[in-house]
């Protein structure tokens, strides 16, 4: 887990449950025959990463009942989810490194990735389908649905990505929102599903559950343009990432979008390097991303994130008073912070 995210104000017993969740996140993808399947199955897995929506899952169903069984494992299914959305992404982004290994479309080939991505999902909906028989009842079927509306929309925030919206598109409506849109979907949704999933494990109260929800949507669209103004703003030795994805698969997130909103010359520069879509050519590439690194779309995105993040808090502050509320808060707090 995440050094900055075990900064938050945890509880010994939480941090025990992320634990249990670590051990069952492999468990689960163990494969007793192949050992081959094993170690790729869990190669981003080891690589490490936030684990932002197990501790979400875990920290939603604080909220309900004390201490749900069927917590951890809603914590597990929420990252095999997650992880597996990382594999196909590596994919359509051709992207070569991610928690600063290489990925498995570039160790293995797009074919293989595509199949880990399908493995995890397939395990997601197994351990589903268990949780969902364990809670029984109306609660087991929330449950199911939840995590089934969940994978429905992250497909249709995908499908929504490959056809952008251009600033020149004026008769398929605002840019902007198109992109608030997918990720909403393709982001979002996961954040969401994992603050309510620990409710209804947890047999929260449905106000309770419904303002969870609305908090993980909004927490998620500030982390996603928090995460867009990385992708521009911060090195690769410190993101894990490669600089400029997006660019390079012809993606307008909110920071380039904003910039290409000026009115100055590197702004015309900027429409001019973007005109075609996707920005491959390395001196090309290279030139939009110091324009944009100095335009003023980081500035204007840092302030969505943060608008964003208060959203999120407004909606903490209908919650009752408790650990878990404040845990919260102090995320959102870390979501902002963490694109300065």
């Amino acid at each position: 887990m995440s050094a900055d995210l075990l900064d938050l104000t945890v509880d010994e017993s939480l941090r025990h449950q992320m634990s249990a969740m670590e051990a069952r996140l492999r468990a689960v993808l163990h494969d007793t025959d192949h050992r081959m399947i094993t170690d790729r199955a869990t190669h981003l897995i080891e690589a490490g990463g936030k684990r932002l929506r197990p501790l979400l899952a875990l920290l939603g169903a604080r909220f309900g009942e004390p201490e749900p069984p069927g917590a951890v494992d809603a914590a597990v299914i929420t990252e095999l989810i997650h992880v597996a959305t990382l594999h196909h992404d590596d994919v359509l982004d051709a992207a070569p490194v991610r928690h600063g290994v290489a990925t498995a479309s570039c160790l293995w080939g797009n074919n293989l990735a595509v199949l880990l991505g399908d493995l995890l999902l397939a395990r997601a909906a197994e351990l589903g389908a268990e949780l969902g028989a364990h809670l029984g009842g109306e609660r087991g079927v929330e449950a199911l649905r939840l995590q089934a509306a969940t994978l429905a929309r992250l497909v249709r925030g995908q499908l929504l990505e490959t056809v952008p919206v251009r600033d020149a598109d004026t008769d398929t409506g605002d840019p902007m929102a198109h992109c608030v849109e997918v990720m909403a979907d393709k982001t979002a949704s996961l954040i969401a599903m994992a603050l309510e999933l620990g409710a209804v494990v947890a047999g929260a109260a449905d106000e309770h559950r419904a303002a969870l929800a609305r908090c993980g949507e909004a927490l998620g669209i500030a982390f996603q343009i928090g995460d867009d103004v990385i992708d521009i703003a911060t090195p690769a030795a410190d993101s894990g990432k490669t600089p400029g994805t997006d660019l390079r698969e012809g993606v307008r997130t909110v920071p380039v979008l904003y910039a290409l909103r000026g009115t100055d010359l590197a702004a015309g520069r900027l429409r001019a390097l973007l005109a075609t879509g996707a920005v491959t050519d390395p001196d090309r590439h290279a030139e939009a991303l110091t324009l944009l690194r100095r335009s003023a779309g980081v500035e204007l995105a840092r302030v969505d994130v943060h608008r964003y993040a208060e959203r999120a808090r407004r909606e903490l502050a209908t919650l009752p008073p408790s650990p878990a509320r404040a845990t919260l808060d102090e995320l959102c707090d870390y979501v902002t912070a963490r694109t300065v």
